[in-house]
């Protein structure tokens, strides 16, 4: 799971691997597998660093530097 923070500023953890799309809306929005849109404050550089740590941390894809 990768920490989120909503644009209210709660914070809240999701699975990456639910993540259909991310687009900047301006604002980052997440388009997850069940259709529900999540908008974040994290850039998507951010989130990306964080999807792949996550993968790295859970030993799946050890290719991904």
């Amino acid at each position: 799971m990768i920490k989120v923070t909503r644009l209210g500023g709660a914070e809240y953890y999701i699975n990456p691997h639910q993540i259909e799309s991310v687009e900047l809306k301006p604002d980052t929005t997440l388009l997850m597998l069940s259709g529900k849109y999540v908008i974040v404050k994290e850039s998507v550089d951010e989130l990306i660093a964080r999807i792949v740590a996550y993968r790295k941390q859970i030993g799946g894809f050890k290719n991904e530097e």
